[in-house]
Parts: structure tokens; C-alpha cells; sequence
């Protein structure tokens, strides 16, 4: 299970999924270009002393992201038909969200093998996207039995 992120736009944001996968053991791909200064130091600074413990791999783009992909793309999108709560995850699932401003392109989107929503009340736009990490990974998780011993 990995958590990728397409050009995210909140460094805080990124450091709370840092910490949410070395809580979890869940490596985590940045697509760049970044709408924030993408630096060792500003790395550590929003991770805090969690980004040590998370293997993160950088791709220059989406491209050099989907060569070299190994699972499935589970794309979060407010999009989808399909919810949390129907979709069936994998053991090698990449969870995939979009940036905060923009979410990710129709090539992004149309590229995904599975899309997913996390289904909410009506009249609310979208939740944050540390907590739709959170939230999906732990349903992918359990469904997986992946959650550490």
C-alpha cells in the first residue's frame, strides 16, 4: 500500500501524511511539481521528526509517476460513483490524491483504475486531504489486513 500525492499544495498537509504513513508503514510518492518549496529542510520542518521514517519517492510529473508505478491507482475524487464503503482495495493499491486547489487533471483521473469518494452529508464540498488519507487508508487497511502488528 502506498500513498501518492499529485501536486500538492500545503507543505503542512504533506508533513501530516508523512506522519500518518510512518505511523502506518506506508511509503509515499510526491508528483511535482510542488506549490511549495520542496527541501530537505522544509521536509523535516512539516514531518517533523517522522519524515526519517518514510520511504518517499519524488517523480518530476506525472509521467515519470506512472512508468513507474507498481499497483493499482485509486484515485479519491469527489467525482466518483463509488464509495469508501463499496470499493474493494488491495494489498498494492497506490492511494492517490489530488492537490488542494485543483485536485488532479481529466488525464489523471481518466488514468486511475479504481476512483473513490468518501461518501459525506449533502451540501459539503470536500474534507481536507491529510484526513481523506487517513480515512481511506484505514478502510484499505483493514479491508487488506495491512494494519501493523
Amino acid at each position: 500500500m502506498r500513498i501518492a500525492l499529485h501536486q500538492p499544495d500545503i507543505a503542512g498537509n504533506v508533513g501530516t501524511i508523512l506522519r500518518l504513513s510512518a505511523c502506518f508503514g506506508v511509503a509515499v510518492d510526491i508528483i511535482e511539481p510542488c506549490g511549495f518549496a520542496f527541501s530537505e529542510r522544509a521536509l523535516k520542518r512539516a514531518g517533523m521528526d517522522y519524515a526519517d521514517a518514510v520511504e518517499i519517492v519524488r517523480h518530476a510529473d506525472w509521467a515519470d509517476f506512472h512508468a513507474n508505478r507498481g499497483g493499482r491507482i485509486v484515485l479519491l475524487s469527489t467525482r466518483s460513483a463509488v464509495t469508501l464503503v463499496d470499493a474493494r482495495f488491495d494489498p498494492d493499491d497506490i492511494l492517490l490524491l489530488g492537490s488542494e486547489g485543483a485536485g488532479v487533471p481529466d488525464h489523471v483521473h481518466d488514468a486511475a483504475d479504481l476512483r473513490i469518494r468518501i461518501p459525506m452529508r449533502p451540501g459539503f464540498r470536500s474534507l481536507n486531504v491529510a484526513v481523506s488519507a487517513g480515512i481511506a487508508l484505514a478502510e484499505a487497511l483493514r479491508q487488506t489486513k495491512g494494519w501493523p502488528e
